[in-house]
């Protein structure tokens, strides 16, 4: 069953480090089976507060999005999106 990693960008604290983060991030799906669907394009906020972007990745399993989400590469990048902005960040499986 498919799975989609989904990031909600909801303050920039540090565009240096975001920076960094976003050669990195993509860098680490580099052998990982995952589809970028959606990064950072126009969007509508329906309900809630707004937010500054939304990434979507989709993995064929559930396990496959957690070990991209837990692989060194990422885990590297991450830290620099830690540092670089507020996210709200999850992974949800498809039906």
């Amino acid at each position: 069953m498919s799975a989609y990693a989904i990031f909600i960008k909801e303050k920039t604290v540090d565009p240096d480090e975001l920076t960094v983060y976003a050669g990195k991030a993509g860098a680490s799906l580099d052998g990982h089976p995952a589809r970028v669907l959606a990064a950072y394009g126009g969007h509508v906020t329906l309900e809630g507060p707004d937010h500054e972007g939304v990434v979507i990745v989709e993995f064929p399993t559930l396990e496959a999005a957690k070990a991209w989400y837990e692989s060194p590469a990422y885990r590297e990048a991450r830290e620099y999106r830690f540092r670089g902005a507020q996210y709200r960040a999850m992974i949800v499986e498809g039906l």
